[in-house]
């Protein structure tokens, strides 16, 4: 599977569902989005990446390695667009600001060296 290609899709599918006002789907596939790139890198390192703990462990060790602060905010604002899926209340305005966050995050990760 090539975790590259899938995230750029989610991040394609997220803008689309934002444009069409449905905030759940926006939200899963901006959520989507940053955990295919996360895979990406952590499998290119040889690193676990199978669960939400691991992704999330894998953001904090890139975060170690590459000092690059805005690695976890901006990882968290993906973590939020998950949990908007399933609680919803997240506005428009919210849902788009954290889709941005998102596209950089992606950008951030893909620009990164290979292992």
């Amino acid at each position: 599977m090539n975790w590259f290609i899938e995230s750029r899709v989610y991040l394609e599918r997220a803008m689309e569902a934002l444009a069409e006002g449905d905030l759940l789907q926006a939200s899963e596939k901006g959520w989507g989005a940053a955990a295919q790139m996360v895979k990406a890198v952590a499998e290119e390192r040889g690193r676990e990446h199978w669960s939400h703990w691991r992704l999330t462990s894998a953001v904090s060790r890139l975060v170690e390695e590459t000092g690059d602060n805005d690695l976890g905010p901006l990882y968290a604002l993906a973590n939020q667009l998950h949990s908007n899926f399933y609680e919803g209340g997240m506005s428009v305005a919210l849902v788009g600001q954290a889709l941005e966050g998102v596209t950089r995050f992606v950008e951030k990760l893909e620009a990164l060296p290979p292992a």
